[in-house]
């Protein structure tokens, strides 16, 4: 009997947040523009081991960071559908592995998720790595030869089945650490990886703050379905304009640019999003830290982390030194905690990282 180890990273989403499901909108509307971000993974991630098993059984490390019992499933989808829609913990392993199943029954599996080094609901994919690491679990403990864009097609619809409005961006921690630009079309997504020309010194602030995602992607679905225009200017013409000027930025090396880039991407969310769900995207906490002198010298800018709102920021820093020195200013001084990521330049060798 195989057992195996497993490690999937968070996902940061560097431009082009909510581009995701805002492009799925053109499967009716093609005057939708297609959606584009550029993502790239993290440094920190979640780690867990698999072996085959009857039925399906999972234990996870819990939100305080304890490691929790066993549960065990059984390995009928209608089952575990249930589940999945119930919003518990294991709802969103329990979707993924629902989806497996309904086109290859009868298979089960142990999975036992130790460590995570990914912070919770920060907007960081915490729970889109949970289905890639479940679908991956299942794909090389049965040799189900699935390519990385099918783990992620998996993962994605475990997640739908949660009740969460996601898009396909989180799952793009699939690829591993590189950067990657992401282009959403309908039901279609492609993806290019990047190739940066220098290295990126990358802080990313948890603002131990707190944010209600699910009402903020449906507040905002609801508003671009309406027809809203500023919110559609901004997802559409505005996120086309950012991302090619990112892509040239980070292909170029240019971080200067990249971070300037950065500023002026929140500049647009705040005015053209950011009203369509004021409850959430007010950003107290994210705007007081993008305003912080030390903050400003530091870096060559910075913006919000996935849906936006109190949960994590992002910043270019002008060097690893500098990086150093924010890191320990803003732990000291606000009692936030920070992580690092730093990519490489020419990171892509040969294909996709698979872990």
């Amino acid at each position: 009997m195989k057992k195996i180890d497993l490690f999937v990273p968070g996902r940061l989403c560097l431009f082009g947040e909510h581009s995701d499901w805002a492009g799925e909108y053109r499967k009716t509307d093609t005057s939708v523009k297609t959606g584009r971000c550029i993502v790239a993974g993290t440094d920190q991630g979640i780690y867990g081991t698999a072996e085959p098993a009857a039925g399906f059984h999972i234990s996870q490390i819990l939100p305080d960071g304890s490691q929790g019992p066993v549960h065990s499933y059984s390995s009928e989808p209608e089952l575990l559908k249930e589940v999945a829609e119930s919003a518990i913990f294991d709802s969103y392993a329990t979707g993924t592995a629902c989806v497996i199943l309904k086109d290859n029954p009868n298979l089960g599996m142990k999975l036992r998720i130790y460590r995570r080094s990914l912070p919770l609901k920060k907007g960081l994919s915490s729970s889109a790595a949970v289905c890639v690491l479940t679908a991956r679990a299942f794909n090389r403990i049965h040799s189900l030869n699935l390519s990385v864009e099918d783990e992620m097609e998996v993962a994605y619809k475990g997640e739908l089945l949660t009740g969460s409005h996601c898009g396909r961006m989180d799952q793009a921690c699939a690829y591993g650490v590189e950067p990657v630009l992401l282009t959403f079309d309908g039901d279609e997504m492609t993806a290019r990886p990047l190739l940066p020309g220098g290295p990126l010194h990358i802080l990313i602030v948890d603002l131990q703050g707190g944010k209600n995602t699910r009402k903020i992607l449906e507040e905002l679905n609801l508003s671009f379905k309406s027809g809203n225009r500023q919110i559609r200017k901004a997802l559409g013409c505005e996120n086309h304009r950012i991302i090619a000027e990112a892509c040239n930025a980070i292909e170029r090396g240019d971080a200067r640019n990249l971070g300037e880039l950065m500023t002026e991407a929140q500049r647009v969310f705040d005015e053209l999003v950011a009203p369509a769900c004021p409850s959430e995207l007010r950003s107290p906490g994210l705007h007081e830290i993008l305003a912080n002198r030390t903050v400003r010298s530091l870096t060559w800018g910075g913006k919000g982390v996935g849906s936006q709102g109190d949960g994590t920021a992002q910043f270019i820093c002008r060097g690893p030194q500098e990086r150093e020195e924010l890191r320990a200013a803003l732990e000291t001084e606000t009692g936030v905690e920070c992580y690092f990521l730093t990519i490489e330049p020419n990171t892509r060798k040969t294909g996709w990282k698979k872990d």
